[in-house]
């Protein structure tokens, strides 16, 4: 070990004596995997319609999008568990490999089929790169030091948000679709010789046994949930035989789950864990933020290109101010929260911004200036960036070392489930919406252009008459600002429940001295 220790706040300690240096080497490693899941999520976009091209299979567009969601979704807090039982090391250079290979597969794809199939397999390695990521700074750093290095986890965020559809574009126009899947390899080959070279934490060799049952049933009964929340009003109607079966049979499996866990020695996601009041509270905060944070982002590209009528290039650098707010309040949050070790104040002061950032999106129109939509994405992504890492932060804080994984990755488990759940209930909303106010305000058009023509791209919009696509353009401006308006009551219910977390004292210490091997 050198000299020369990372700086730290009065009465702290090093991350057992790790230098700076060391503990920025292993976070390059862990911000190279969070980089290869965060940017798949964001640079296929683009290449979607170009892929439906070649290998057609339109009407099974949104299963390469949706077996990606479930197998993420699904995994997560299987990785948590078995890095518990087994290590973080292995676990996440496992989720690398098999991200890595979903890649290779994807990108060698010759049918819609094939690619839905192996961007499930994509999905399964992705499950582990977050989670893995997040559990492993629990392990290195104390959660008083974490805040210091917070700005790095955002700038991955940040990065291949923006960067994602600008790269995505780029192979698409200038090599190949495929491209955007092999970019992952040069990135996953860093990412495993930077944790084979720097990441060195201890290993529990005791051998215990995996609770298989649960995890097959928490699995199935998250993918049939899963499948509600995208089929149910979109595919098929709420009230048709598949939908209710698939819910029956999640609610079964998960109930089932639920007494699995209660009998196993060694649960995947333990129940004592909810007799802690910080993680219940995080938890369900998480899942309402999931859906808030949705709301307010996912629909935000269509607004700039339908409503303000912006490429689809320009549309994703006109969400820089977004995280542009996430990334610096996250910044300021974390170091404040290293040097006072208070962090309640931010997730409620959070809260507060991001509802008024939503009430700004709400009030949008098509007159809106695009300087004006810009403050107000700075202002939701300046609130949002107070809350996420800190629940995160309070989580591992409250937890035993031996249910660190389990903790962080329920964590992110409910907070990418509430996500699934916002984007299929504000998907509804904006249907729904969109339709009556076209049918109000053009109560003919159908009889003049197909209606299908009205919900498609803006290169579609923008061919028809004016006449018909001035309402059209206006409707989907009150349906899109409708869903702003829903998402606001959520922000609120979060705003409450993370002004009911407990504050506990910030611990000064890492996770990573228990006394177990070093691998």
């Amino acid at each position: 070990m050198t000299d020369t220790a990372a700086p730290t706040p009065a009465g702290a300690a090093p991350a057992q004596g790790m230098s700076r240096r060391e503990i920025l080497l292993v976070f390059v490693a862990l911000m190279l995997g969070m980089f290869l899941a965060s940017l798949d999520q964001t640079i296929i976009a683009t290449a979607l319609p170009t892929i439906v091209g070649e290998l057609g299979g339109l009407e099974h567009l949104s299963w390469v999008v949706t077996a990606y969601l479930l197998t993420s979704t699904a995994s997560s807090p299987l990785y948590g568990k078995l890095s518990d039982l087994y290590g973080r090391k292995i676990m996440f250079q496992i989720a690398i490999v098999v991200f890595l290979l979903g890649s290779i597969l994807s990108g060698l794809s010759t049918s819609m089929f094939q690619l839905i199939a192996f961007r499930a397999v994509q999905g399964a390695g992705a499950g582990g790169l977050i989670v893995m990521a997040l559990t492993i700074i629990g392990d290195i750093l104390s959660p008083r030091e974490r805040g210091q290095y917070q700005g790095y986890m955002g700038s991955v965020f940040a990065v291949s948000s923006v960067g994602g559809p600008l790269i995505g574009g780029f192979f698409v126009d200038n090599l190949d679709w495929r491209w955007v899947f092999y970019i992952n390899l040069p990135i996953g080959i860093l990412a495993l010789i930077a944790t084979a070279r720097f990441l060195h934490l201890p290993v529990n060799r005791e051998r215990k046994k995996v609770d298989y049952l649960g995890a097959v049933l928490l699995v199935s009964g998250v993918s049939a949930a899963l499948l509600v929340t995208v089929w149910g009003g979109a595919e098929y109607a709420w009230d048709s035989p598949l939908i209710i079966g698939l819910s029956v049979a999640a609610a079964l499996l998960l109930t089932l789950f639920v007494l699995q866990e209660r009998r196993a020695a060694e649960p995947i996601l333990p129940l004592r864990l909810f007799r802690e009041r910080v993680f219940t509270i995080t938890s369900i905060a998480g899942f309402i933020i999931g859906v808030t944070m949705f709301g307010g982002i996912i629909f935000l590209p269509l607004f700039l290109q339908v409503v303000i009528g912006v490429s689809a290039t320009d549309s994703g650098l006109l969400l820089v101010p977004l995280m542009a707010g996430m990334l610096t309040t996250s910044i300021v949050s974390g170091r404040r929260i290293s040097r006072h070790g208070r962090y309640k104040r931010y997730p409620i002061a959070g809260m507060v911004v991001a509802t008024i950032g939503l009430l700004l999106l709400s009030s949008m129109n098509p007159d809106t200036p695009l300087v004006v939509a810009s403050a107000y994405m700075l202002t939701l992504g300046a609130g949002l960036g107070l809350v996420m890492q800190v629940l995160v932060i309070a989580v591992q804080n409250a937890v035993p070392l031996s249910d660190l994984g389990s903790a962080t990755s329920a964590s992110t488990f409910f907070r990418s489930l509430g996500g699934s759940f916002g984007t299929a209930l504000f998907g509804a909303i904006l249907s729904a919406r969109l339709g009556s106010e076209i049918a109000r305000r053009l109560p003919d058009v159908g009889n003049a252009v197909p209606i299908d023509q009205l919900t498609g791209s803006p290169e579609v919009l923008a061919q028809l008459p004016t006449t018909i696509r001035i309402p059209v353009i206006e409707s989907f401006s009150i349906a899109i600002t409708d869903v702003f308006t829903a998402a606001i009551p959520f922000a609120i219910v979060a705003f409450f429940l993370v002004l009911a977390l407990p504050e506990l004292p910030l611990r000064d210490t890492a996770h990573v001295g228990a006394p177990t091997e070093i691998a």
